[in-house]
């Protein structure tokens, strides 16, 4: 998809393709009434600005948006809808070993329980082994400081999506 493109979809449209990248309504919103954008650049600013704008609610809204790392199961059934943009983001995890993945599953119900919303990370490029040590150095932070770290984590992982989205070809964005 262009950008072109992007910027002379329908609201109903343009919400569902930037659900693809985030799931807070406010920051949906938000990229769609920015519309047009100049550039790729423009866009990147703008949900940039958007994001520093958001609150616990909206952070929370976006983390319900992902599946649990190694949930492949949750990512096929429950994110069908971000198949195209999250498919890979996981990957690392594929090649994992039965023992890291239980350690992960464990440490993703430690942290949920902790924290109260799943383990957010910016997954693509890393190993299952890097991110079991990522959430389990998390998991000393204080609430408000690991809000901090997982809304970070989430904006690298929009900011990914929408990359991909003005390169992916029309079809598949159209999906």
């Amino acid at each position: 998809m262009t950008l072109s493109d992007l910027n002379a979809l329908a609201v109903v449209d343009a919400s569902s393709l930037f659900r693809q990248c985030c799931t807070s309504e406010s920051w949906i919103q938000g990229m769609v009434q920015s519309r047009p954008f100049a550039n790729v650049e423009g866009l990147l600013t703008v949900a940039d600005e958007l994001w520093a704008k958001c609150d616990q609610s909206d952070f929370l809204q976006a983390f319900d948006g992902h599946p649990k790392i190694g949930d492949v199961s949750s990512l096929k059934e429950k994110y069908a809808n971000t198949q195209q943009m999250a498919g890979h983001e996981q990957s690392g995890v594929n090649a994992a070993n039965d023992d890291v993945l239980q350690a992960l599953a464990e440490g993703n119900k430690e942290y949920e329980a902790r924290f109260g919303y799943i383990f957010i990370v910016c997954a693509t490029g890393k190993s299952a082994d890097e991110m079991l040590g990522l959430l389990q150095s998390r998991l000393i932070n204080n609430v408000d400081e690991e809000l901090v770290v997982a809304a970070a984590e989430q904006h690298k992982i929009t900011r990914i999506r929408l990359n991909k989205l003005v390169t992916l070809p029309a079809s598949i964005s159209e999906a």
